[in-house]
Order: C-alpha cells, then sequence, then structure tokens
C-alpha cells in the first residue's frame, strides 16, 4: 500500500472533525470535578484506571480534603485508604500530596497555566498537564493521548507511532490546534460508543470509509 502523504491525513483528520462534530456535540471531560485543582487531582487517580472508577473516588477524597492545602497536609496512609481500588494507590497518594504541596508552596495555591510549569508537578507529566490546562482553562497547550486516543488514532491511520509523545506530536501538526481540546473527547467517545479494542462496531461506524482498519481483524 502506497505511504500516504500528509495533505492527505490533514484532510481526512478535517473531514474526521465534521463528522465527530455532528455526532458527538456533547463530549467532554468524564472526570468530574469543580475547580482545576480537583480536575488535576482526578487526572493523577485517572492514570491506569477508569474514570468510572475515578468518579466513585474523588467525592470521597474531596470530602475529606476540601481544599489543596487539606490535601498538602494529608497524611499519605488515610489517603491510600481512600483512593485504594483505583490501583497503583501508593504512588498514586504520595504523588496527590506532592503536587498538592507544590501547587501551595511554588504557586501559592494558583494553579500554572503553562505546559512547563505544569509538568513541575509531582506527578504531573503532559497528559495530565494537557487535560487540566485543556479544560479548567480551555488553553489548547497539547492533545490528550490516553489509550483510547493512542488505539484510535493508529487505527485510523492518522499516526504510525505507538508512543504517546510521538502520537501527539503527529497530531498537532494535523488537527488544528482550535481543535487539540475537543480532539481527544471525540476519540474517547468514538472508542467507548463504537471503535471497541476487541470489537469494533464497523457496521455502524460513521468513519467507517475513511479508516483503513489498523489492528482490526
Amino acid at each position: 500500500m502506497p505511504r500516504e502523504s500528509k495533505d492527505s491525513k490533514v484532510k481526512r483528520v478535517k473531514r474526521a472533525i465534521r463528522l465527530f462534530q455532528r455526532y458527538y456535540p456533547e463530549a467532554h471531560c468524564a472526570l468530574n470535578h469543580e475547580t482545576p485543582d480537583q480536575l488535576l487531582f482526578a487526572t493523577i487517580l485517572s492514570a491506569q484506571c477508569t474514570d468510572e472508577r475515578v468518579n466513585k473516588v474523588t467525592p470521597h477524597l474531596f470530602k475529606a480534603y476540601p481544599s489543596t492545602l487539606d490535601l498538602a497536609k494529608a497524611d499519605v496512609k488515610e489517603v491510600e485508604d481512600i483512593i485504594k481500588s483505583t490501583g497503583f494507590f501508593r504512588n498514586k497518594a504520595r504523588n496527590l500530596i506532592a503536587a498538592a504541596r507544590d501547587l501551595t508552596d511554588k504557586y501559592r495555591g494558583d494553579m500554572p497555566r503553562t505546559i512547563e510549569e505544569m509538568t513541575t508537578l509531582a506527578g504531573v507529566g503532559r497528559k495530565t498537564a494537557n487535560v487540566v490546562l485543556g479544560n479548567a482553562f480551555n488553553i489548547a497547550s497539547g492533545v490528550v493521548v490516553d489509550t483510547h486516543v493512542r488505539r484510535l488514532s493508529h487505527r485510523l491511520g492518522f499516526v504510525k507511532h505507538q508512543n504517546p509523545e510521538i502520537i501527539e506530536r503527529e497530531l498537532k501538526e494535523l488537527v488544528p490546534s482550535k481543535h487539540w481540546v475537543m480532539f481527544s473527547h471525540w476519540l474517547i467517545e468514538h472508542g467507548r460508543r463504537v471503535c471497541k479494542a476487541r470489537k469494533p462496531q464497523c457496521d455502524i461506524c460513521f468513519l467507517y470509509e475513511e479508516c483503513p482498519k489498523k489492528g482490526v481483524q
């Protein structure tokens, strides 16, 4: 099969965006939160865990620690007990407390607004930073690459690699910056509803004609 040109990929991405806008107009961040700080902590918990599970845990966490300062002063064992069901709870508990301390000590409780500052917070990489900046402040710093985004962007033939950082870089070259925040939400929604990992529902997929079906048996 001949190698697809970048211009061709850009056109396919734009067509996909138009369809996503039509079929998923209500797509949004699935992590429940009321403040940027809560979104940060929820996103840290979401690593290797479903959003549904995180949303069951965070009400207890935020009730126990109503403010970021409260969490910064928390006992790590008590935090571990609350978040245990999210997996990797020991590392996550340490990261939650350390990130809360960073926010209170380094930034005086004010969430930073740049990718460079965000990634200085404990336990925060590009994915988490992009989630918070995009959804809390509508700052398009990049494209969030989670499991769904990685799988679908490869399956749809938008990217060649599996490395999240390379995928993000390639998607930023294909997707207009005004859609960076929503693009991940659309792919996540499509991955959950239609393009499932083991049994993609190609027969009802509105992207069927656009999809090279990479990895689909």
